[in-house]
């Protein structure tokens, strides 16, 4: 027993190596993380080097848990200021939108495979299962693409995704729930029935995640720990009860935890800043297990037979249904213009999410469930590829793509600021160049609401005074209030990298 957890252990660690290393290469390459953590996993799966990892029940766990976790570090990152004027626009898409994308793709579905696999007799509510795991975006490759990539977005578009691929899981949630429970029973379902536990669901979820993330708040600022490093712990065990709680009182786990998240990542509490760097991390972590499960669970010789109306059903997703969802649901959103439409179209990525969803049918043994996940997985690498490397190039040709804002990564001051105090660090390192105007600290031109706060020279640190002389290869840590401060200091001293 000791020796087969050893193996387990040796064969995890080498799988996160070489997964961190595509993590790596994706920024080198352009392609989106998570693609390459699926690669890596069918690379060391069955139709690869041989590892044997069926277990439809770990892999449902696995995925829940992870989601979980992202959906409410999304919340926590998310800020309320930036996505109030642009709510309304969210909630429609992440609603509405999720319900039209699977009544249209799921009609096409049906279409399409009676003409491509007439023989495997695809019911119409097959077909709608099928397109409702297909029916939301993915949160972990909205979030990790656009934030990886620094990809900054005119119109406040960028909140927009986030908050539509972090708020419409719990929709298709329900629909794929509902969906393999009219098949089960096979009857005539009663559309009020399903209408009114669908919105009950969501209506306790949305109500207990605001409850409970309120709750978590004035509980992590009353209760006294006296290790800090189990303020983060706590904010998980939060996590953690608000999907479970909600669970059992019928709500929608999902989207309470998001709203949780949303909740919490916008109050002030002990040791926020911990407490995010944490979750940050730990999102990371659940994305590459997740995706890593998932590419081991993936037979890849199971897929070419699926290729053709694989490829088919990618393309009428990307290009028919989900474009005419998105312009359908912003309709009523006539200052939005015509290419931010169509970027929010282009932005319908599938990732983990729709693989989790399609797991669902395996476990509850729905006809079908295997060629459902099949080609679930198919059209989720398709829009990796199509999708996910070309988000920036869309974002030019659309011209909504804002230069992004250059700021020397801090390397030799390990220090942080609150979200609360509103300024932008950096640190700069002093060049002869830099030296030709003074060698005094008060000589140099540095704008009034500047600040040199600490200079590393030769890994020893001090604070520095106005007569302090600096030297060739100093690092001054820099704070000043804003990015335009931060240009003109930039300008004043001669620094190039702006």
């Amino acid at each position: 027993m000791n020796l087969q957890i050893e193996i387990v252990l040796l064969v995890l660690s080498v799988l996160f190596f070489f997964s961190i290393l595509a993590g790596k290469a994706s920024s080198k390459f352009g392609v989106p993380a998570l693609l390459l953590f699926l690669g890596v996993g069918m690379i060391f799966g069955s139709d690869g080097l041989g590892i044997q990892f069926e277990n439809i029940q770990i892999s449902n766990t696995i995925g829940t848990i992870a989601l979980c976790i992202i959906l409410f570090s999304g919340g926590l990152d998310t800020k309320i200021a930036e996505i109030r004027p642009i709510i309304a626009k969210g909630i429609i898409l992440a609603t509405l939108g999720v319900f039209l994308t699977a009544i249209i793709t799921g009609v096409i579905i049906w279409w399409i495979l009676g003409m491509t696999m007439a023989s495997a007799g695809i019911g119409l509510l097959t077909s709608l299962l099928l397109a409702s795991t297909m029916a939301s975006t993915d949160s972990a490759s909205v979030f990790s693409i656009l934030r990886s990539k620094n990809l900054q977005l005119k119109n406040n578009l960028r909140p927009l995704l986030e908050l539509e691929s972090g708020s419409n899981d719990p929709m298709a949630y329900v629909l794929v729930i509902t969906l393999i429970d009219l098949i089960k029973l096979n009857n005539a379902p009663s559309y009020w029935v399903v209408g009114g536990t669908l919105f009950l669901q969501l209506a306790i979820g949305a109500l207990l995640g605001f409850a409970l993330g309120k709750l978590a708040v004035r509980i992590i600022n009353r209760i006294k720990i006296g290790n800090e490093s189990l303020y983060p712990i706590l904010i998980f065990t939060f996590c953690i009860f608000i999907f479970s709680a909600t669970y059992f009182i019928k709500g929608n786990g999902f989207l309470a935890v998001y709203i949780g998240g949303l909740v919490i990542g916008n109050s002030k509490f002990v040791h926020k800043r911990s407490a995010l760097n944490f979750f940050d991390g730990l999102a990371w972590m659940s994305q590459l297990i997740m995706f890593l499960t998932l590419g081991l669970l993936v037979n890849p010789h199971e897929l070419i037979p699926i290729i053709i109306p694989g490829l088919i059903i990618s393309f009428i997703m990307i290009f028919v249904s989900r474009p005419l969802t998105v312009f359908l649901c912003l309709l009523p959103f006539r200052k939005m213009q015509l290419k931010d439409k169509t970027y929010v179209s282009w932005v319908g990525l599938r990732g983990a999410v729709p693989i989790i969803f399609a797991i669902y049918p395996l476990v509850e043994n729905v006809p079908h469930a295997r060629l459902i996940f099949n080609i679930v997985f198919f059209c989720t690498l398709v829009s990796l590829v199509v999708q996910g490397t070309s988000l920036p190039l869309i974002a030019r040709w659309l011209n909504l793509a804002e230069k992004p804002k250059k700021i020397n990564k801090m390397i030799n001051f390990d220090v942080d600021f609150s979200n609360d105090i509103k300024s932008v660090t950096t640190e700069i390192e002093i060049t002869q160049k830099i030296l030709e105007k003074g060698n005094k600290l008060m000589e140099l031109p540095f704008p009034e609401n500047t600040l040199v706060v600490m200079v590393n020279r030769e890994d020893n640190y001090f604070v520095p005074t106005g007569q302090t002389i600096l030297q060739e290869k100093d690092k001054i840590l820099i704070i000043t209030d804003n990015h335009a401060a931060l240009i003109d200091t930039y300008k004043n001293l001669g620094v190039e990298n702006i």
